[in-house]
């Protein structure tokens, strides 16, 4: 994964190309280049979204756990 980039920054850097790409200014040279990164960001966000996922995942769980566990009055 590259840098410790977060979701933020990576889909921001994304857009940049998808800009860049979208203008037409991008030459054939450069255009390999910038599709490779442009994937290498996608499997940031990725990443971090399925981090994301696993974690809210875990927290409901527990959440249900804790509903569940009778009370101590």
């Amino acid at each position: 994964m590259d840098k410790n980039y977060t979701y933020s920054q990576a889909l921001e850097e994304l857009q940049l190309i998808v800009d860049e790409i979208e203008s037409g200014k991008t030459d054939i040279d450069e255009l390999t280049t910038k599709i490779r990164r442009a994937a290498s960001l996608i499997n940031v966000c990725k990443a971090k979204l399925s981090s994301s996922e696993q974690e809210v995942e875990k927290l409901l769980e527990e959440l249900e756990e804790d509903e569940q566990e009778p009370s101590e009055d």
